[in-house]
């Protein structure tokens, strides 16, 4: 999963992306808040943890505003020096999802953050045939059928759009799919993922008949948009 740190200290930011990074996530560190604020407008993450202490803005502004500006539900943990009651009631209060005092434990993290990562994504790891209205999904046998018609697809583009169904709402960028479509050491650029993108937008009629939209972001990447145009179908 793709996990976003704001720290301000180099040798803690350092420590816990190396412990995030071992227990298989994708973390990009932020030392400034208004840097990660800039790049939430474009980028969307699995899970934010925040400092509250910082250089620029306080954290516990950086969650107000990530509260009440993004249009998709983020699971948030709360990393600081700050342990009294107080602190940590109005962290919650203002949205954060979990609250962990320093010095920070690796297994206490990691336990956190999978719990979390849990209950936001209760679909994670797990195979079960997934109905997207006129959509199904059949991981089985990597299928997807359309009102009970079988697509027919590639593996890779299978991959594609149950990548974006995962992250259904969210800006991706190209880099980012590429990466987890694709993987880290693939020798790719980002036009296989245009060519791709093209490809199952027209195989899947991902331009709105069936209730999905795969929107083009300019400058950033794609959107796969769920349209309430038949209700009876979400």
């Amino acid at each position: 999963m793709r996990i976003a740190l704001l720290e301000d200290d180099l040798d803690q930011s350092t420590i816990l992306k190396a412990w995030i990074n071992e227990i298989g996530h994708d973390c990009t560190v932020f030392n400034a808040g208004k840097v990660f604020l800039r790049e939430l407008k474009r980028s969307s993450f699995d899970l934010l943890i925040l400092d509250w202490m910082l250089p620029d803005v306080q954290g516990i502004e950086v969650l107000d505003w990530v509260r009440k500006n993004l249009d998709w539900k983020v699971p948030i943990i709360f990393i600081t020096i700050k342990d009294n009651e107080e602190d940590i009631i109005a962290a919650l209060n203002a949205g954060a999802d979990d609250y962990m005092a320093k010095p920070v434990k690796k297994g206490e993290l990691s336990a956190r953050l999978n719990a979390l990562l849990r209950r936001f994504h209760p679909d994670l790891n797990k195979e079960k045939d997934t109905v997207y209205g006129a959509y199904k999904i059949i991981y089985d046998n990597s299928m997807i059928y359309i009102n009970d018609e079988l697509i027919e697809l590639t593996q890779k583009e299978f991959e594609l759009m149950v990548f974006l169904l995962n992250n259904i709402g969210k800006i991706i960028s190209r880099g980012h799919i590429l990466e987890s479509v694709w993987g880290a050491s693939a020798d790719l650029n980002t036009r296989t993922v245009d060519t791709h993108i093209s490809r199952i937008r027209t195989k899947l009629s991902l331009k709105g008949e069936y209730g999905l939209f795969l929107r083009a972001v300019y400058q950033h990447g794609y959107r796969l948009e769920r349209l309430d145009i038949d209700a009876k179908h979400f």
